[in-house]
């Protein structure tokens, strides 16, 4: 099964990053660090507002 791609936004600078929905590892911001999204073994935990769907597979 595949999964989706979302348009995450940072808590701390507002950018806008595309994260994979499964990430199996942990996703870092570009511009700050922050951390994003963190895997659970399935469907990533979002840290940050998701504002949109990207990509829907």
């Amino acid at each position: 099964m595949a999964g989706n791609y979302f348009s995450v936004e940072c808590p701390d600078c507002e950018n806008e990053q595309v994260v994979f929905g499964k990430a199996s590892s942990e996703v870092a911001c570009a511009v700050c660090g922050h951390t994003l999204a963190r895997p659970t073994g399935g469907k990533a935990a979002f840290e940050g507002e998701v504002l949109e769907t990207v990509e829907a597979r």
